[in-house]
């Protein structure tokens, strides 16, 4: 089973395999109803799919309130974090790849993303153990990639961003769960802010046009779903 918090925008909380990932730490966007308190101790790994101040977010912060949580990224923003924080060996710097193990049967792997960073490539990040993988795409255009993933990691669940403008619409996103195949897929990144757009419920419906046995879970900000 999968546990999936949203916590607005791009920012999830996901338990698997009695870890807990947060991804894209902006804890404190502006549909978010949580603190970066409500998360001390409760953070395995924290990943940020890039350096935008809307995905990178309260990520420093939380590491510096919180010695338990290690930070996975791409190579430069890894390695920036390592400075902030003083401390080199609570990071796990990837790239762009196969199989990063952390330990305990538990892996990520860096896939590619069309987007943009300011340090680093961006990515989206499949994380997970042998039993259970979730896939949370980052930022990122429409990709044939997605397939790739799909077929090689087969995640459960898919975060998709759906809002357009600097991502994927609906549309877009509907064709990427089309080829990633999960069992379940969330939209993310819509309406935080007036530019990006996308509406939840028409994704819905271009997913059920294309791959009607995938389900759409759309979630409120703060709402916790659990995927069998």
């Amino acid at each position: 089973m999968i546990k999936v918090r949203w916590l607005g925008h791009a920012t999830f909380y996901v338990e698997l395999g009695g870890k807990g990932f947060l991804v894209d730490p902006w804890i404190t966007n502006p549909k978010s109803v949580a603190k970066v308190d409500d998360f001390i101790g409760k953070v395995d790994y924290i990943i940020a799919t890039h350096d935008h101040g809307d995905h990178f977010g309260n990520a420093i912060e939380l590491m510096k309130k919180d010695p338990k949580p290690k930070f996975v990224g791409i190579f430069e923003i890894a390695n920036y974090v390592a400075e902030e924080i003083g401390d080199q060996s609570r990071v796990i710097d990837g790239n762009i790849g196969g199989p990063i193990d952390l330990g305990d049967g538990f892996f990520a792997v860096l896939t590619p993303a069309l987007h943009s960073s300011n340090r680093g490539s961006p990515v989206g990040v499949v994380f997970g153990n042998n039993d259970e993988r979730a896939y949370h795409a980052g930022d990122t255009g429409l990709s044939y990639d997605m397939k790739l993933i799909g077929e090689l990691y087969t995640p459960k669940v898919a975060m998709l961003p759906i809002g357009g403008h600097y991502t994927m619409g609906p549309k877009e996103a509907a064709k990427a769960a089309q080829l990633i195949k999960p069992k379940y897929v969330i939209p993310m990144h819509y309406q935080t802010f007036p530019v990006i757009k996308g509406k939840p419920e028409d994704f819905e419906k271009y997913v059920k046009e294309l791959e009607p046995d995938i389900k759409v879970v759309v979630l409120k900000p703060g709402e916790e779903v659990k995927l069998e």
